[in-house]
C-alpha cells in the first residue's frame, strides 16, 4: 500500500468523523480494513505467508486442507453422496480450497465430480489471487463465485478460516457500573478515542444473552457482524453444516476479568501491535471470537452444535498424526523430514502455535447428530513411539 493510498484513508476517516463529530470504532475498523478503495483487504498487497502480514492455517501446510477434506467427504456421505455445494466465505488467495480440491480430485473422484465449490469473496485482490491458483479446478467447472444471497437453499457445507476475526467490532469499557463505547475522533493529524453510551441497544442485549458481564475497568470487543452472519448463513443453509475455524474462546472466558485490555490486535509483517491508529489500511485488525454466541445464535435458528474443539484436536482426530509419519516416510532427506515435522506441528502445538488458540466449530441443518470422523478421541489414535 503507497503512502498515497494510506493518506487517502486517513483523510476519508477524518472527513467521516468530522461530519459526525466521532464515529464508533466498529465505524472505523470497518473503513480501515474495508473500504472499497483503500481498505486493507481491498488494495494490491501480499497479506499471507512469508512476505506477507500474518500466516493461516492453509498456508502452512497443504496437510490442513488435506485433513478438512476427509471431514467433507463424510458429511457428503451422510446427506447421501449425491450433489453438495461447499461454500467458503473470505477464502483469501484460494489455497485451503484449493488443497481441499486438490485431494478430492485425487483421492475420491466420485465426490469431485458432484460437488460445487462457492467462493464469497468481496475483495477483487484476493478473487483475483484466487483465480490464478485455481484455474485447474475453474476449468474443470469445480468453482464458482457467487454472494452469498445466491446459495438460498444450498445443501452441503458453509466453511470459513480466520474470517470472523476479521469483522468490525464495537469496542466497550465498564466504567462506574456502566458499559461506554470507544468512538474515534480527530485529534490534529491524528486519531484519538473517546468514551460516549452505547451506540445501539444490540450491545446490551449482546451480553444479557450470553450472561457476562465485563469487568469494572476492563475493555472488550463485541462482535456483532458475527451473530447477523451466522443468523444468514442459518436462513441460506437447506441442509448440511457450518464448519468454522477461527481464534477465541467461549464468553467466560473472552470475558473473563483478568483480560484487561480485550483481545484487538494489529498485524503487520509478522509484527503484533495494539495500535488501530498507525498504519490505517495497512495492517489487519483483528479481534478473538466468542464461540459461546456463535453457538446460541445458530441454535436460534436452527442450528444445532455438533462438534467444538481446539484445532489440534480437529485435526488429530482426522488422522493428523497418520498423515505426518507418512510425509516423513517419504522424504528422503533427513534435514528436510525434520522440518516438515516442525513446519507441521505449528497446526497442534498449543505454545508458539495454532493447535488450541484456534478452534473449531461445526454447526448442523436438518442433519441430526451424527458421530463426526474429526470427533475420535486422541487416546484411541495409538500414538506410534517416536511420532513426536
Amino acid at each position: 500500500m503507497t503512502e498515497k493510498q494510506i493518506s487517502g484513508l486517513v483523510t476519508s476517516l477524518q472527513q467521516q468523523i468530522a461530519s459526525a463529530s466521532g464515529i464508533p470504532f466498529s465505524n472505523f475498523m470497518e473503513q480501515a480494513l474495508y473500504h472499497s478503495e483503500f481498505g486493507y483487504y481491498n488494495t494490491v498487497r501480499t497479506r499471507i505467508g512469508k512476505k506477507g502480514d500474518f500466516f493461516t492455517s492453509s498456508s502452512v501446510h497443504s496437510c490442513f486442507g488435506r485433513l478438512i477434506a476427509r471431514q467433507l467427504v463424510q458429511m457428503w456421505e451422510l446427506l447421501g453422496g449425491k450433489c453438495f455445494t461447499i461454500a467458503e466465505q473470505g477464502a483469501g488467495e484460494g489455497h485451503l480450497c484449493l488443497d481441499i480440491l486438490d485431494t478430492l480430485e485425487t483421492e475420491h473422484p466420485e465426490f469431485y465430480r458432484q460437488l460445487e465449490y462457492r467462493l464469497i469473496e468481496i475483495s477483487p485482490d484476493n478473487r483475483h489471487r484466487q483465480e490464478e491458483v485455481l484455474q485447474h479446478h475453474c476449468l474443470a467447472g469445480r468453482v464458482v463465485w457467487c454472494d452469498l444471497s445466491d446459495l438460498k437453499g444450498m445443501e452441503g457445507c458453509f466453511l470459513s478460516n480466520e474470517l470472523l476475526d476479521a469483522f468490525p467490532v464495537h469496542l466497550v469499557e465498564k466504567r462506574a457500573g456502566h458499559l461506554q463505547e470507544v468512538y474515534v475522533i480527530n485529534d490534529g493529524e491524528g486519531f484519538c478515542e473517546e468514551l460516549r453510551p452505547l451506540s445501539c441497544h444490540a450491545i446490551t442485549d449482546y451480553f444479557q444473552r450470553i450472561g457476562v458481564d465485563p469487568a469494572e475497568g476492563n475493555r472488550c470487543e463485541v462482535n456483532l457482524a458475527a451473530c447477523d452472519w451466522i443468523e444468514g448463513v442459518a436462513s441460506i443453509l437447506e441442509r448440511g453444516f457450518v464448519l468454522t475455524v477461527d481464534y477465541g474462546y467461549l464468553a467466560e472466558e473472552l470475558y473473563a476479568p483478568y483480560r484487561h485490555g480485550g483481545t484487538l490486535l494489529c498485524y503487520h509483517q509478522h509484527q503484533t501491535n495494539d495500535d488501530p491508529y498507525q498504519r490505517v489500511g495497512a495492517q489487519d485488525i483483528t479481534s478473538h471470537i466468542d464461540f459461546s454466541t456463535l453457538q446460541d445464535v445458530g441454535c436460534r435458528n436452527g442450528l444445532d452444535v455438533i462438534y467444538f474443539g481446539h484445532q489440534y484436536q480437529f485435526l488429530m482426530g482426522l488422522g493428523f498424526l497418520e498423515m505426518l509419519i507418512n510425509m516423513e516416510n517419504q522424504e528422503t532427506d533427513p534435514q528436510k523430514a525434520q522440518a516438515l515435522r516442525m513446519n507441521l506441528k505449528t497446526l497442534i502445538l498449543p505454545e508458539g502455535g495454532m493447535g488450541e488458540s484456534f478452534k473449531v466449530l461445526i454447526q448442523g441443518k436438518n442433519v441430526g447428530i451424527p458421530q463426526l470422523l474429526c470427533q475420535k478421541r486422541i487416546r484411541d489414535i495409538g500414538l506410534p513411539p517416536g511420532a513426536f
